[in-house]
């Protein structure tokens, strides 16, 4: 080893086999140093401390995030609606709820749409053709509460007299009378009117004469004749070359209506737009209604016994 530098003394403790008086210094100043630090690291808490890992800085909750935000663009308020609503996410109830609400939808267009289609008829009429429509719907009504006060009272009577047998059988003579005028066994006589149709070019088909007479009895009409056939419920019209055939009888223009009812309703239910005249004067036929206080209907069908149908009272 080099000792070249070295002062005398210490060359000369070192020959002697003692430390120089630098290396006691040192080891003197070191030794109290080391032995403090030896026995802090003794203790436990640093002996813990050197055995758990290197502590990490602590970091909030939102630190991830904040990175995220820091390195991904910041969206819009459209773009996280957008992110938000696509792609759907549905659930099965949430499915069920949506066919029943489409169905619901869909039965509500088919209402409205075929309201629209039966008001459609209507909407192009003036004023006073709807207020005779009006009308005559009053009209009908007041027969029905007619009719219906009418059977009450004779209900009534069959429950309070006396002698029930004999009022039954007055009321039954005069419902035979009511059935046979309706039909055609007895003539009839009363107020209505009488409406003529004059065909020369013979446009006049038996469907249009059927449309009249439907209307009528729609209108109220108790008892028709058509040039001197008696029209029932069982009535059938064909045409017949330019003529027309009732029930197998041929008949020719002009086509004379007898009809017994209230003239009030017969006469405008006839007139209403697009009704029965309107339609008989596109084909050139020349049409005229009269009001009359008696109109005889004296044309007669006779009585026919049905085939399979019985009374069930027998």
């Amino acid at each position: 080893m080099n000792h070249e530098g070295e002062q005398p003394e210490n060359r000369l403790r070192r020959a002697q086999g003692e430390q120089p008086e630098s290396s006691l210094r040192g080891t003197q100043d070191e030794e109290p140093e080391s032995g403090l630090r030896r026995e802090q690291d003794e203790l436990p808490e640093n002996r813990l401390r050197k055995e758990l890992p290197a502590e990490v800085p602590a970091q909030g909750p939102g630190f991830a995030q904040s990175v995220e935000d820091k390195s991904a663009p910041e969206l819009t308020g459209r773009q996280r609606l957008a992110e938000g609503l696509w792609p759907p996410r549905f659930t099965r109830a949430q499915l069920v709820v949506a066919l029943l609400l489409f169905g619901l939808g869909f039965g509500l267009a088919v209402q409205v749409a075929s309201n629209s289609d039966s008001d459609s008829a209507l909407r192009g009429a003036r004023q006073e053709d709807l207020v005779r429509i009006l009308d005559e719907l009053d009209d009908r009504t007041q027969r029905l509460e007619d009719e219906k006060q009418g059977l009450d009272k004779q209900r009534q009577e069959l429950e309070n007299s006396s002698n029930q047998a004999e009022e039954a059988r007055k009321q039954t003579a005069e419902k035979e009378k009511q059935l046979g005028i309706l039909a055609g066994t007895v003539a009839a006589q009363g107020p209505g009117i009488t409406m003529t149709i004059e065909d020369t070019k013979g446009a006049v088909q038996a469907d249009m004469l059927l449309d009249a007479i439907q209307e009528l009895r729609a209108a109220g009409a108790e008892a028709v004749q058509v040039n001197g056939v008696r029209v029932v419920a069982s009535t059938y019209l064909t045409d017949s070359g330019k003529s027309v055939d009732v029930d197998g009888n041929k008949i020719n223009a002009p086509y004379r209506f007898k009809v017994i009812g209230k003239p009030q309703d017969l006469e405008p239910a006839l007139n209403i737009p697009g009704g029965v005249v309107q339609t008989l004067e596109k084909e050139q036929a020349t049409v005229t209604v009269e009001r009359s206080d008696k109109i005889v209907v004296d044309a007669l069908r006779a009585a026919k016994q049905p085939d399979y149908a019985r009374s069930s009272s027998q």
